[in-house]
């Protein structure tokens, strides 16, 4: 079946946020209880899961959505000084000049977000923008979509750079394209079985091309 929309992630699979959030998170480690990471721990944090991370941390599961709405409200003060993932402006124009649908779906805020793709010419290119999603809670908001716009799953694709976004997308049973130029290492997103695994966002183009186009 042809994919009617393409739903993206926003940090680390759009925007390139990782070291400005990785900063944001080790500011507020003494007034949330965790321990600060260090430059040596960030290739032993890419390749743990989402939930794993959580428990390193050893953060109250009740504190998370407190502190993720902290570091979404400093990012705030940030978003104008951040940028697209390099290759990722051209890999989405490209993809909206060969008709595709495309959309974000984030636990960001979609204030953040806006910004952001305003300040980098990239705002007319979506159609839509799910901002403040729960940390877990991406699927509900898939689902959601998927009634609203009276779309079978097999219509949609999910872009994103976690393994959290993996676990959505298999919620909804929509088919996922990971992404290892973000948060989670290569290693750690294979591990969790996404449709596709791309290095580079011009691969993008080649995987809905294929998927547009099946070979007979």
């Amino acid at each position: 079946m042809t994919i009617k929309v393409i739903i993206f992630d926003f940090d680390g699979t759009v925007a390139d946020t990782f070291d400005v959030l990785l900063t944001i998170s080790n500011n507020l480690a003494s007034e949330f209880g965790y321990a600060p990471t260090s430059p040596e721990e960030i290739s032993q944090i890419k390749n743990l899961t989402t939930r794993e991370i959580i428990r390193r941390s050893g953060v109250p599961v009740y504190k998370i959505p407190f502190l993720l709405r902290k570091v979404i409200s400093e990012l705030n003060s940030k978003i104008h000084v951040l940028y697209p993932v390099e290759g990722m402006k051209a890999a989405l124009f490209e993809l909206k000049r060969q008709g595709n649908k495309l959309g974000i779906i984030t636990s960001n805020d979609r204030e953040n977000v806006q910004i952001f793709l305003q300040n980098n010419g990239l705002l007319e290119l979506f159609a839509f923008i799910y901002g403040g999603t729960r940390i877990f809670g991406k699927s509900r908001v898939i689902n959601s979509f998927l009634h609203q716009a009276n779309l079978c799953p097999e219509e949609v694709i999910y872009v994103g750079d976690e393994t959290r976004d993996i676990e959505a997308a298999k919620k909804s049973k929509i088919r996922i394209i990971a992404v290892s130029w973000g948060f989670n290492s290569q290693k750690i997103l294979k591990q969790q079985k996404p449709d596709f695994l791309i290095e580079h966002p011009h691969q993008l183009v080649e995987v809905i091309k294929l998927l547009q186009n099946p070979p007979i």
